[in-house]
Parts: C-alpha cells; structure tokens; sequence
C-alpha cells in the first residue's frame, strides 16, 4: 500500500488529495484548504486529526482501477488513435479525480434513497394524522 498527498490550486480554492495505491487500484479524498496553506499549517495538518480523517475517508472511498502504462512501445498514429478514444471512454482526469468522482456519486445515490425513506415516513405520518382528524370529525368531537 502506497499513499500519496499531493497539494494544488484549482483556480480558486488550494485543496489536498490523499491517495492510497494498492494491488492495481486507487482511492482517494479531499480536503479543501481555501488559503494558500503555509509549511506550519501543513505540519500541524499531517500531525493533526485534519490527516487521520483524510485518510479514513479516503480508505473508505470505492476503489477504482489505476491507468496501467503500455510496456511496448507504439506507432504514433496508433497511440493517438488509443489516446482520443481513452480520452471519449473516460474523460480527462487522473485516477485520483476518478476515484474522487465515484466516491461522490455513491454518496449521491446513498443521500437520494435515504431522502426517499424520509418522504415516504412523512407521508405515512401525514397520511395518519389526516386520518385521525378525519376520525375525529366523525364522532363529533
């Protein structure tokens, strides 16, 4: 097992991906710094509980297969032709940034049924208190 962090500017915020390398495949997450962190900053971050949660989330993240490099070497024409269609397969982007993507989506979908078992609770609650009042409008009360 390998990890890796690595520090970079994405324009507008400076944010840390920790990737753990193991038999093939990649999983990674992020922390957002905002500021450009300083050394000092760094240290107690890597010391701190700030890693620590870094590196359980990114062990927790879903694990997606690292590129693996051609061993032999290729015709220019052919490699450009294997570039451009990697490129419409998977779209630009390391194996950390596709980790990273799915790790969203599974939370995506996760937080989706989870709001759909609360909307299906509240219209049960609704439904009854509905029936109740119903049930007291009948008697009389």
């Amino acid at each position: 097992m390998r990890g890796v962090f690595t520090l970079y500017h994405d324009g507008r915020f400076w944010i840390g991906v920790y990737e753990i390398h193991e038999d093939g495949l990649v999983r990674a997450a992020r922390h957002i710094f905002g500021a450009e962190p300083t050394n000092a900053e760094l240290s107690a971050f890597a010391a701190g509980r700030g890693f620590a949660r870094l590196a359980d989330e990114a062990r927790a993240a879903p694990p997606t297969p690292a590129e693996q490099r051609p061993t032999a070497r290729l015709n220019a024409k052919r490699l450009a032709k294997l570039a451009k269609k990697a490129q419409d397969d998977e779209g630009i982007g390391t194996a950390a940034q596709r980790a990273l993507r799915d790790a969203v989506t599974q939370r995506a979908a996760e937080n989706k049924a989870a709001r759909k078992r609360r909307a299906a609770t509240e219209a049960t609650r609704r439904r009854a208190l509905a029936r109740a009042k119903a049930r007291a409008k009948h008697r009389g009360h």
